[in-house]
């Protein structure tokens, strides 16, 4: 057996977590279990879904002297390789349905957009977003499934495998100068003058509805991930970029059962900590520069407003990880530990185990956040392979992993 490897990690204790606090109404108007009932039974409906599965680690467990690692394998995800399946496509359907009413003059629902007549409304609307590769991958998709029309913007770093895979999906890709923040700004600006609508997942003020749609669908992963279990966790960690996917998985334990919800951590690259900088701020905070990291999916500098709503008070603690840590836990997914499986796992899959690792085995830490040799962790591997070539680049092993049942 290998040993683990040797993460380097920050982490604060959110000072404004309060495990006595109620989810609330403001709350459940942005995410609520009605609207994921809603999501549910479209998403569900769509050609191709399957429930992602969930994985056991129990070598790792006792590694971490904990009771029981669990692991939701989100690379099978509609064949797209990550959970962004279930936010980007299932806002397209909601802003089609609102638009095609006032087009058509009639009550729309999604399980309408696979009608002919509908289709062919939808061949007059045009959508568009930033990404860092999977959620312009899904809007793209989503954009195919109903049939309109599809321009994404890629920043300068998004790879060259990332920005195929979107065209796959027969959409229009322009690649930008700067950040992805930058990359948003432009497509905001040219949506604007083209009569073109943004499909985002994060939000700002005037724009609120779509990355609720966004967020709303990743829950469905919750749902399906808290179906998979014996037992309620007693930790979550989450990566994050924006905060819109950890602000779901936050929200669907809050509202269930505030009061013994699980301990929730965010965390993100040590580049891009826009979520720990507000939490130590008290407010929403940018950062600024390249934002420079492997973990693709994770480099952004600005906070989702309506993730914050949730993030604010909901999680408990923030942790950051560097490059080295995602690639070296990559490395153990694919290599595990005794007979634990193998995952494959992308670079913005695994921040939130490796700061589980790393936190997990320093004394200080682990009594921080209350980590005993009973808790019950778990992750959402939130992507598969997404670029394959720079997933051999850094890990050296095949995919093989990802046809395990």
């Amino acid at each position: 057996m290998h040993s683990l490897p040797r993460i380097q990690f920050d982490f604060f204790v959110n000072p404004s977590a309060d495990h006595g606090e109620r989810y609330g109404t403001s709350r459940a108007a942005i995410l609520s279990e009605h609207a994921l009932d809603l999501a549910k039974a479209d998403i569900t409906a769509w050609p191709g879904y399957a429930a992602t599965p969930m994985r056991a680690f129990p070598e790792l467990a006792a590694a971490l002297d904990v009771a029981t690692i669990h692991y939701k394998d989100e690379g099978s995800r509609f064949g797209l390789g990550s959970f962004k399946a279930l936010g980007g496509a299932y806002a397209v359907g909601k802003l089609l349905c609102v638009e095609l009413r006032r087009i058509l003059g009639r009550e729309i629902v999604m399980r309408d957009l696979f009608c002919e007549d509908v289709r062919r409304a939808c061949a007059g609307i045009t959508v568009t977003c930033a990404t860092d590769g999977n959620h312009g991958r899904s809007v793209a998709w989503g954009a195919q499934l109903f049939d309109c029309g599809c321009v994404i913007y890629i920043h300068a770093t998004v790879s060259m495998g990332r920005a195929r895979a979107i065209e796959k999906f027969g959409a229009r890709v322009i690649r930008t100068e700067g950040n992805y923040d930058d990359a948003v700004r432009r497509a905001a600006r040219d949506a604007a003058a083209q009569g073109w609508f943004v499909i985002s997942d994060t939000s700002y003020p005037g724009y609120m509805d779509v990355p609720r749609d966004v967020m709303q669908g990743y829950q469905l992963m919750v749902d399906e991930a808290a179906s998979q279990i014996e037992a309620w966790p007693t930790h979550v960690f989450v990566q994050a970029g924006v905060g819109g996917f950890a602000a779901a998985v936050c929200a669907y334990f809050w509202e269930r059962n505030a009061s013994f919800r699980p301990f929730f951590c965010v965390v993100e690259p040590t580049k891009a900590d826009c979520l720990m900088q507000s939490a130590k701020s008290g407010q929403p905070t940018a950062v600024t520069g390249d934002l420079d990291t492997i973990m693709a999916g994770l480099a952004c500098g600005e906070v989702s407003l309506l993730a914050w709503e949730i993030l604010a008070h909901g999680a408990d603690a923030f942790c950051t990880v560097d490059d080295a840590a995602a690639v070296a836990t990559m490395r153990l997914l694919a290599n595990p530990l005794g007979s634990d499986p193998v995952v494959v796992a992308g670079e913005s899959a695994v921040a939130g185990l490796a700061a589980a690792i790393g936190l997990a085995r320093d004394p200080d830490a682990r009594r921080a956040l209350g980590i005993e040799r009973d808790s019950r962790l778990l992750f959402f591997g939130s992507e598969a392979d997404t670029d394959p070539a720079l997933y051999q680049q850094l890990v050296g092993a095949n995919d093989a992993g990802r046809h395990l049942p």
